[in-house]
């Protein structure tokens, strides 16, 4: 495998910002480096900590990875602003976003690049499976993987969706031209352990304007895999309740935002996610109660606590916007 000289097919932008990170980041070079293609680039926008700059430099010198840049943000913190930062370092026509906790299965730039060999392709995103740090975690239920940035779906098939999550998540360069980058109102700037403090929202709206910008599709391939590490410290109340919280938060942002929109609800994934809640794993839970009370009771208590926070988050939201009281919505909409 050789690199191939000029501008890469590829551009991958990962974003970074504690040493914790430190060996998660490393996991995920090595299985960049590991693709069967080698048409790419890699940029990390790290922030808040040079000293993380320094040590993945020198990691990266090291191993003597070809391709890969890391550039510090200067300016404000926030998912979406080093996110938009990447974007303007990238060479890339496909220009595609990765955690710093995932790692690439080895095929995943083939089966990227490949999917956009349909031209009404606009962006591409497939599985995010957990990597539990301990398979005894596995008991939490599928429906609320998106706690984790994980897929809850089971697509088997190339399938046109809303959006994606930027654990895996691409688009044509042209996405970025037309539609411009990620908005930081809807991005999250608190992350990690002691984040969650805000709404996030910023994939989302940004899919929805690049597919009515562009009218192209959003696609989901099953075959382009990544694993997510999701450590213990993700299954304790506090970060749970958080998550869900700020997710019921944004989505009502979001939902008042798109409200003239034409082509259907914007919530409509969230619709069809309730209604598999409530009509497939409930039932099953209580079916559960007679072979594994201890887990169905776990899967119970997780399912009330969740489906509570993310009410109480989008109702808290919405009676905000409605009484024109919500500042975070008044900023956002201020801004666009």
């Amino acid at each position: 495998m050789q690199e191939t000289a000029g501008k890469p097919e590829l551009s991958i932008i990962v974003t970074t910002y504690s040493l914790n990170r430190f060996n998660d980041v490393t996991g995920l070079l090595d299985s960049i480096h590991a693709q069967m293609r080698r048409d790419i680039e890699t940029i990390i926008i790290t922030e808040r900590l040079p000293e993380l700059t320094d040590k993945l430099e020198q990691y990266i010198a090291d191993k003597g990875y070809p391709g890969v840049a890391v550039t510090f943000n200067n300016g404000e913190w926030g998912v979406s602003i080093a996110r938009n930062l990447g974007v303007s370092h990238a060479r890339g026509e496909i220009i595609a976003f990765v955690d710093d906790d995932a790692v690439l299965f080895p095929d995943w730039v083939e089966e990227t690049v490949r999917t956009y060999n349909d031209s009404r392709v606009m962006g591409v995103t497939g599985p995010i499976l957990p990597l539990w740090e301990d398979e005894s975690m596995d008991w939490f239920p599928r429906e609320f993987y998106w706690i984790f940035s994980c897929t809850h779906q089971d697509i088997n098939k190339i399938t046109e969706v809303r959006n994606g999550y930027c654990t895996n998540l691409s688009f044509r360069r042209e996405a970025f031209e037309t539609s411009g980058g990620f908005r930081p109102g809807l991005g999250i700037k608190g992350r990690g352990q002691e984040g969650w403090q805000e709404p996030g929202a910023e994939e989302l709206d940004f899919a929805i304007r690049v597919k009515r910008l562009t009218r192209k599709s959003i696609v989901f391939n099953p075959l382009v895999k990544v694993k997510h590490h999701v450590y213990r410290y993700r299954f304790s109340m506090d970060f749970i309740t958080k998550r869900a919280y700020w997710e019921g938060y944004a989505k009502a942002m979001v939902k008042h935002y798109y409200r003239d929109q034409k082509d259907g609800d914007v919530l409509s994934v969230e619709y069809d996610l309730l209604r598999r809640i409530l009509f497939h794993l409930l039932p099953g839970i209580f079916l559960r109660f007679f072979r594994r009370p201890v887990a169905a009771l776990r899967q119970l208590s997780v399912t009330i606590v969740i489906l509570s926070c993310v009410a109480a988050g989008y109702m808290k939201s919405d009676t905000l916007i409605v009484f024109g009281r919500n500042k975070r919505y008044a900023a956002f909409e201020q801004a666009n």
